[in-house]
This record gives structure tokens, sequence and C-alpha cells, in this order.
């Protein structure tokens, strides 16, 4: 069967039941977010998924667009597409609600086998009131702006409208009604509450309604979340939190706000929610007002926890070029209390650290933009359209096909993933007994040099005690029995240089050797075996380039 005439009649196969009669699809169960032992996964169909997404431009979920999304999505070879859906579109007029773009997207997104984010583009938008109604934006004084310091207002919704509160509650209430009955095959998978929620170009809300609370006592679930010492109950915002006290008062009107929402749409239809964050510089912050204020930043996640609980997940918009600054995210998102999703991300040298977020066990993670709705002309032949899309479809098409299992090992604590820092040749990965050995820029006989430009990564997952599942990119991986610190560090033996690594243990030498080195493929959650490695592929230990490969390893020693 040609290519061509498969994808046209897998597309005519699709439309005729991606808007079946109620009742002929089989309800699947609702995702969910699960936690064991401090760790998360997010259960779709009963199991574990990881989220290989990507998010759309903006204005991308218009049906005119959708021609320029899927076939930038099916190159990434992604499982989950985050698309937006707007007010100003859902209900044109007060209480009249639009159903028809939803309806094309989960129509759409069957038809490319693909899960979908919904991103709610509600009473925020990156700060600003730019997808609420006309109805809405005309009456100012119903739905006021934020009132900044000067006493002018603001590019901002106030977190204080209470008819804004009420409107959006009773709007979003309602699309997720109409989402839970259009969509029982679970399609949509998670649903992002406003984008961005904070305000840009003031501290706070200066109303007066915003000042009179300023000047009460700060709420006893706030001081206890942000474990404030000594403070008096009757404490103000200010008594209580000095020169954070405009951002802490913020954020906690902001999550109330955006907790009230998140709780209406999921009394109706209890999908996993999140919030998303616009970022301050995690290792030099800056005084309040350098960053966006009032939203799930890293300083005042606590509030947001206690004031916004039926949002499952707080996730960092992670664009910063900074290495130390990007893994620095991901490590302050990371929380007992909150799995690691990165629901935008972006920038040359990033897509790497896919790996670095796998290893916080990530439920998910989806760079932003990469669809081809900004192409205006006929692409470039000598600057392929594909070009920027690569670093990030590599990372999907290596884990893709095993993306279960990675969820599922995650899920269990089995798994470690790295990514390559600048400087930083060699990392080690303990596993019990056996220490796992990452290099960059290794030759068979040198030492780790590191890459030219530093991309490479890696994963290893413990299958049993002494077999494990090995991948990456641009790495070398090799194993060596685990020997106490002090001894690793008087062996002083680096990767790459010799055969067998060793350890000396209970004062004897104890050697790696490889049992058996399987590549292979994963089909339907199985390992296929395809050929062994030996000699020249196992001797210095186990290379990975830039084609994809999977590698079972069982190690002994002698």
């Amino acid at each position: 069967m040609s290519r061509p005439f498969a994808s046209v009649l897998a597309a005519v196969v699709a439309a005729c039941v991606v808007v079946p009669l109620h009742g002929q699809v089989r309800e699947r169960p609702i995702p969910r977010v699960v936690e064991k032992d401090g760790r998360y996964a997010l259960f779709v169909d009963d199991a574990p998924y990881l989220m290989l997404g990507a998010q759309v431009h903006n204005s991308s979920s218009w049906p005119v667009e959708l021609p320029k999304v899927w076939p930038a999505m099916e190159y990434l070879h992604v499982n989950t597409v985050e698309m937006p859906v707007y007010w100003e579109q859902f209900e044109p007029r007060p209480g009249q609600y639009d159903t028809t773009l939803i309806n094309t997207l989960l129509a759409e997104a069957r038809q490319h086998q693909v899960h979908l984010v919904i991103l709610w583009f509600g009473t925020w938008k990156n700060g600003s009131q730019h997808y609420m109604p006309e109805w809405m934006k005309l009456d100012t004084v119903k739905y006021p702006h934020v009132i900044g310091k000067n006493g002018d207002a603001v590019d901002s919704p106030s977190p204080f409208a209470a008819a804004s509160l009420e409107a959006d509650k009773k709007a979003f209430g309602a699309f997720m009604r109409h989402l839970k009955a259009a969509d029982p095959e679970r399609t949509v998978i998670m649903v992002q509450v406003e984008n961005e929620s904070g305000t840009w170009g003031s501290l706070r809300d200066y109303s007066p309604v915003a000042n009179k609370l300023f000047e009460a006592p700060v709420p006893p679930e706030v001081l206890s979340a942000m474990q404030v010492k000594g403070a008096s109950p009757a404490a103000n915002w200010q008594e209580a939190f000095g020169p954070e006290a405009e951002v802490n008062f913020h954020a906690w009107a902001v999550a109330k706000y955006v907790g009230q929402v998140a709780a209406a749409g999921k009394a109706v239809y209890p999908l996993p929610m999140y919030a998303n964050a616009a970022l301050r510089d995690p290792l030099k912050p800056g005084a309040p007002g350098t960053y966006e204020s009032g939203g799930p930043t890293d300083n005042v996640l606590n509030i947001w926890k206690a004031e916004a609980p039926a949002l499952d997940v707080l996730a960092p918009d992670n664009y910063t070029n900074d290495p130390a600054a990007y893994l620095k995210v991901l490590d302050l998102y990371h929380r007992s209390d909150n799995p690691l999703f990165v629901p935008e991300t972006g920038g040359p040298n990033n897509p790497r650290f896919f790996f670095s977020a796998l290893g916080l066990q990530a439920i998910g993670f989806s760079p932003f933009g990469l669809d081809y709705t900004r192409e205006r002309a006929p692409a470039d032949p000598s600057h392929p359209r594909e070009e920027a899309l690569t670093p990030w479809a590599m990372n999907y098409i290596l884990i893709g096909p095993m993306m279960r299992d990675v969820a599922r090992f995650n899920f269990e604590g089995k798994l470690q993933a790295v990514a390559e820092e600048q400087g930083k040749t060699t990392q080690i990965l303990p596993f019990g007994s056996w220490n796992a050995v990452v290099s960059y820029g290794a030759s068979n006989r040198g030492p780790a040099a590191g890459n030219p430009k530093p991309e490479g990564r890696a994963l290893i997952a413990q299958l049993r005690d002494n077999q494990f599942l090995v991948t990456g990119y641009f790495c070398r991986v090799d194993f060596r029995p685990a020997g106490t610190e002090e001894q690793r560090k008087s062996q002083n033996i680096v990767a790459g240089t010799g055969q067998n690594p060793s350890a000396l243990i209970d004062g004897k030498w104890q050697h790696r050797q490889f049992l058996r080195v399987e590549e292979g493929t994963y089909e339907n959650g199985a390992f296929k075996f395809l050929r062994i490695w030996n000699g020249d592929e196992t001797d210095y230990g186990l290379g990975f380039g830039a084609e994809p490969t999977v590698l079972r390893v069982s190690l002994a020693t002698y």
C-alpha cells in the first residue's frame, strides 16, 4: 500500500469514529496524577504515561491553521499536543457557548492519534486579560484591571474582581462539562488553567479593596505554608513578610482566584489540572518587580499549594539559556508535593535537558512553538524548516517506542538520566552494586574530553540486579562494581581510559564483564532483540552517537 493512500485511508477511518453516537465508544478511565513514595506518574488508561509533547503557537488552534500544525507534530514524533482554547471564542456572548473549536481539536487529534493538553486562555494570558470576551473587555467597571501604585489602570486583570471570577468559573465549568460529554475516549489528558497568571508592571493591585486586604491580617494558612516564625496572628502582610510582602500578597490573591476556577472545572470533570509560571532567575532572583508578580514562581510555590489545592501541578515555563539556571529550575519544581512537568521550553541548546527532566521523574516535557504556522512563504531549501525541530525530535524518536516503560521505570524509582554540562565530562550514576559511568567526548583509549558542543545525554534503567536498559546520544556508558566513595577517589578511575573497569572491594579487585549486550527496539511495550554487540562495540564501553540506539545489558564480575 502506498504511503499517500495509506494516509488517506487512515484519515477516512478516523473520521468515521471521531464523532460517535452517544454510547458507541467505550469510556476510558479518567487520567490522573498518582504519587508513590514521593514519585509521581501521570496515569493514562490506568498506566504510567510519559508526555512527549509540543505546544503550538498561541493562535494555531484555529481550524485554518491546523494543516500547518499536524505535519510538524508528526515530524517531532509527539504523543501529546498542547493547544489553547480561547474564552473569547468559547463565550462570544454571556452564557452562550460555542463548542465548534474544541470539537474540531478533538476530532483532528484523534485522526492523528495524539492526546491533547488543553490550555484555557481565560482571565490571564501572560499576565494580561487579552483573551477575555469582548463584552467583558468593554466593561472595565464590572471587570476591572489592576490599579498601579500611581493610580493608573494596568494591562492586567484584578484578582479581586468578583464578577470576573464568577464569569470565569461559569465559563470554565461549562467548557469542562462539554469536554466530559464529548470526550469519553479521554483524548484530553490534562488541562492548563489560565496562562502565566500574574502581573507585569505592578507588584500588586493597589485598588481600595486590595489595599484594605493588604492591611488586614495574613490568612493563617499562608503563614503556615510560608513557615513564618514568631509573627503575631494579627500581623498584616507588611509586618509578616517585609520586602516580600507585596509579592506574597499578590501571589495569594492570584492563586486563590485561579484555584477557584480550577475547582469549578474539576467539580464537573476531574481531569488533572496545572498552572504554569513565567519564571524569575533561579540563580539571581532579583528584587520584586524584576519578574512577573503573582504567578507560581519558585519563591511562592507554598502559597499556591495552600490556596489552589485543585491544581495537581505547578509547572515552570523554562526558556533560560543558562544551563545552570535551567537545571536549577527543574530542581526547584521537582518537589515531594509537586510532580515535575515542563509545559513550555525552548532554546537551541536545551533539547538535551529533556533527559535531565527525566532524571527528576518528569511526567512530561513540551517545547513551544514548533509548528509551521509562522511560515508565510515556501521554506528556504538551504534551511529546511525541520532544522529547528530535529534536536527535539531526536529525543522523542528514541524514547517514544518505550514511553510507557520509561514512565513506569521512573515511577518505580529504577531510572536515572542525565545531560551533558559544560566542563563536566563524566557523571556517575549509582545503581546499588553497580555504578554507571557516563562520559562525553571519550575516544576508545583516551580520557573523556567533552563534546565540542554540549549535547550528550544518557538514560539508564535497572531491569534486574545485574541487567540494565541503556540508551542516549553523543556519549559513552560503562559500568563498574560499586566501591566506597573513598575507594573510588583513591583509584581515580576515569571512564574511557581502559578496558574492564574495576573496583577494589573488601580488599579484592572486582572487574566488570559484559555477559551480553543486546541491541533492540521496543514494540508494544516489549524489547525486540536485533543483534549482539561485542568486540570493538564493547571493549571500551558502549558508545552512542546520533542514531537512536537501545541496548539491554547484562553484567557480571570476575
